[in-house]
């Protein structure tokens, strides 16, 4: 289907409410929602089904064709990945199926990354990291498995902002620079800088870790067989490196 025709159906949807324009956007838009719970499903424990995962994306995708305004200068699927990856996020937490030690840990583990680069003036190793806790360095490799086992703060919505009704993470402000204006303490531009530099001062292996999944779009399981590691590995890789942006983008909060 041409755009100049999906343009139309869109248009003539606005116009009339037709539920069977609607029900046909939504099979039309259908593998954003897939593509989505994938992405999210990829770092959840087994337990967490997928065909939940696209049950509560499609509600997300229901609402994101409802509120779409066709005028506005952003693309539908930009939007709607925003709605689709909240709508998920939300009925996880709703859940509330993290374990209170796994998400205290992962605080401790933040606020000690926070503390040495404030005082180090560098990323700490993970060495570091471990003393500054109190455990081992085996204590902490098996903290980083569990917290990634469990954990959907993944980059995708390591800050959330609102604006107009809407939930925007900010890889959306980084990838659409047309998305809604943050109406919170950093704007777009902000948000930007301070988020390309904290990736840029990430250590290297972390770094591409980063960078083949955001911006590449490679699976765990692939950018261990780039690296030669273990996917476990490359989740810890990860897990670890959100924990650092996180704890400068909390930096930068308490700064402004």
């Amino acid at each position: 289907m041409g755009e100049v025709d999906t343009r139309s159906i869109w248009l003539e949807y606005r116009r009339t409410g037709s539920k069977e324009l609607r029900d046909r956007l939504i099979v039309m838009y259908s593998p954003l929602v897939k593509y989505v719970a994938g992405r999210l499903g990829s770092g959840l424990p087994a337990h967490v089904d997928e065909g939940d995962l696209v049950s509560y994306g499609l509600l997300g995708l229901i609402g994101a064709i409802e509120r779409y305004d066709p005028d506005r200068d952003i693309k539908f699927e930009t939007y709607a990945i925003s709605r689709i990856r909240g709508s998920i996020i939300d009925e996880l937490r709703a859940l509330d199926w993290v374990p209170r030690s796994v998400r205290s840990r992962a605080r401790e583990i933040e606020r000690a990354i926070s503390t040495l680069e404030a005082k180090l003036g560098r990323a700490p190793t993970d060495e570091e990291i471990a003393d500054k806790v109190g455990i081992s360095l085996e204590e902490l490799e098996e903290s980083l498995t569990d917290i990634a086992r469990s954990s959907i703060a993944a980059l995708d919505e390591l800050w959330s902002v609102s604006g107009e009704g809407d939930q925007v993470s900010l890889l959306d402000t980084l990838e659409d620079p047309e998305s809604v204006r943050p109406a919170e303490a950093l704007d777009e531009t902000e948000l930007r800088e301070i988020l390309g530099d904290a990736i840029a001062r990430l250590p290297e292996r972390e770094k591409l870790v980063i960078t083949l999944y955001y911006y590449e779009e490679l699976t765990l399981r692939e950018i261990g067989e780039v690296l030669g590691v273990t996917e476990s590995r490359v989740s810890q890789l990860h897990t670890k490196a959100i924990l650092r942006l996180k704890a400068r983008l909390a930096g930068a909060v308490a700064r402004a």
